[in-house]
């Protein structure tokens, strides 16, 4: 029996300097952490360009699920089964994530989450996630700046907090996403300062720090 070929998502050219690229910085909400069984619930994405989040082109969604989110996920979210009842499921809200994700280059805070969720999602249409994925977390390992002995990285709201930026609704899938975007432009600011940057440089670096 072949296994059937994933054709990944439009992908974003990785070997430009980090600030003429595009990036879509992703927070998913989901039942749970049980990649056999949870699902998400609610995305939201923060578009940067031209090293600038640009508002205008965030976008937040919600997805009716297949099973009600655990009590621990609900305590982070509060989205439950009745506010997710006129949402549209996971199929059709695939299309709006593809579009966001197609020719920009993905990134997310500890990324595993996004990258396993969005992997398992896109195989039903026979896509997977192209190679750039970088991970906030990750990038502050690279900065040294997780303190301890840098296996663990600090929740989103700590790294703000500690880099003097805002935090823009925690928790919720959009506020998390343009918390996440603005803490990946100031790691990506301070990388640059030792050499110029690519994207494939980034990558680079968020593969060899992550835990």
């Amino acid at each position: 029996m072949r296994l059937r070929r994933l054709a990944p998502v439009l992908a974003a050219d990785l070997h430009v300097p980090w600030r003429e690229a595009e990036f879509c910085v992703l927070d998913l909400e989901t039942t749970g952490l049980d990649l056999r069984r949870d699902q998400i619930v609610s995305y939201g994405a923060a578009i940067i360009a031209q090293a600038r989040i640009h508002c205008r082109l965030s976008a937040y969604g919600e997805v009716r699920p297949g099973r009600a989110s655990s009590v621990g996920a609900l305590k982070v979210h509060g989205l439950h089964s009745a506010d997710l009842a006129g949402a549209p499921p996971l199929d059709e809200a695939l299309d709006h994530l593809i579009d966001l994700l197609s020719n920009r280059v993905l990134v997310a805070h500890s990324a595993w989450i996004e990258r396993a969720f969005l992997d398992r999602a896109l195989r039903s249409r026979g896509r997977r996630l192209g190679p750039g994925v970088l991970d906030t977390a990750a990038l502050l390992r690279a900065c040294g700046l997780t303190g301890g002995d840098g296996r663990y990285a600090p929740d989103l709201e700590a790294i703000a907090g500690r880099l003097g930026l805002p935090v823009h609704t925690p928790h919720h899938a959009l506020g998390d996403a343009i918390t996440t975007a603005e803490v990946f432009l100031v790691l990506a600011t301070r990388l640059e300062q030792a050499r110029p940057l690519t994207v494939h440089h980034l990558r680079t670096l968020s593969r060899y720090h992550r835990a």
